[in-house]
């Protein structure tokens, strides 16, 4: 195994389009895994970890350009206030040692069912930028998982960073797992509002081959809360709304059994996450809908 280690991020580049089947590495919690496992034995290791634009990060006007390797304690420390969603995620990955090594550009690359960082990135609308010799372009997360581990990654390409919109609305996230930390999802949701655009969007994790949207849930969510003038009279979700998105979230899963859960448990848990995620986000906007009225 060769080992190449770049001083920037077009010497990564020419790197990695000399040699397209070069590995990335950064935080490295989850290759190391595999190499030492012997699940996977790589021609060559592409250390990105003197490239140091990978860990910086800029909060725009509408968005946050989050770098490939900015650590996930840095997305909880600074970035709790824009992405309360990925924040929520990040405290849920893993220990302290691997939320300061490991970052969001690693959970794309491996592109797992059960990366923590999915649900909320596809709950909040990211877009994934990617770069090669050949030029940058950005990927819309919905188009980025392709199947069980595979991404829409050309054989050159790296991922340099993730553009995600600034919340303007209540994120949740949630996880389950065997035990309270250390642990790979059973099943995880993610739930954002989106109060000017008036929709609502959904993330599932480790609950389909890829990491997926629950997009029936969505559409009937957001006719609901049009239909009922929701969005306006700040009134509390009715039961029989929150358990038709529930049981739609859990349909639009399709899971296996494993060691960790069998697809019933996996399906029951997703509709179960579905309700409370809703209800706590909803919640939060009614508080803060009253608030602003009470202010003007």
């Amino acid at each position: 195994m060769d080992f190449l280690r770049p001083a920037s991020w077009e010497e990564a580049l020419a790197a990695k389009a000399e040699h397209p089947t070069a590995v990335p590495i950064a935080g490295g919690t989850d290759v190391m895994v595999e190499i030492n496992f012997d699940h996977r034995r790589p021609e060559y290791l592409l250390d990105l970890n003197r490239v140091g634009e990978l860990t910086d990060w800029e909060v725009g006007e509408d968005s946050v350009r989050l770098g490939a390797s900015v650590p996930y304690t840095h997305i909880m420390e600074h970035l709790r206030g824009e992405l309360p969603g990925l924040a929520l995620a990040s405290h849920t990955v893993a220990s302290p040692q691997i939320r300061n090594r490991g970052g969001v550009g690693g959970n794309l690359g491996t592109a797992s069912p059960a990366g923590d960082a999915h649900p909320a990135l596809l709950a909040a609308g990211a877009e994934v930028e990617v770069e090669s010799v050949r030029g940058s372009r950005l990927i819309p997360i919905d188009e980025f998982y392709t199947g069980v581990k595979r991404n829409a990654l050309a054989a050159d390409e790296l991922i340099r960073a993730v553009h995600v919109k600034k919340a303007d609305g209540p994120q949740q996230y949630s996880k389950v797992g065997t035990r309270n930390a250390m642990v790979i999802a059973v099943c995880a949701f993610g739930l954002a509002l989106h109060p000017e655009t008036r929709t609502v969007r959904t993330g599932i994790g480790s609950a389909a081959p890829t990491p997926v949207r629950a997009k029936a849930a969505e559409e009937f969510l957001n006719a609901a809360l049009e239909e009922g003038g929701f969005w306006d009279n700040g009134k509390i979700i009715t039961p029989s709304v929150a358990k038709q998105f529930a049981d739609l979230c859990a349909a639009s899963c399709n899971p296996i059994d494993d060691v960790r859960g069998t697809a019933s448990y996996r399906r029951h848990a997703v509709g179960i996450m579905a309700r409370r995620t809703l209800t706590w986000t909803w919640e939060s906007y009614r508080g803060t809908a009253a608030t602003t009225e009470g202010a003007a």
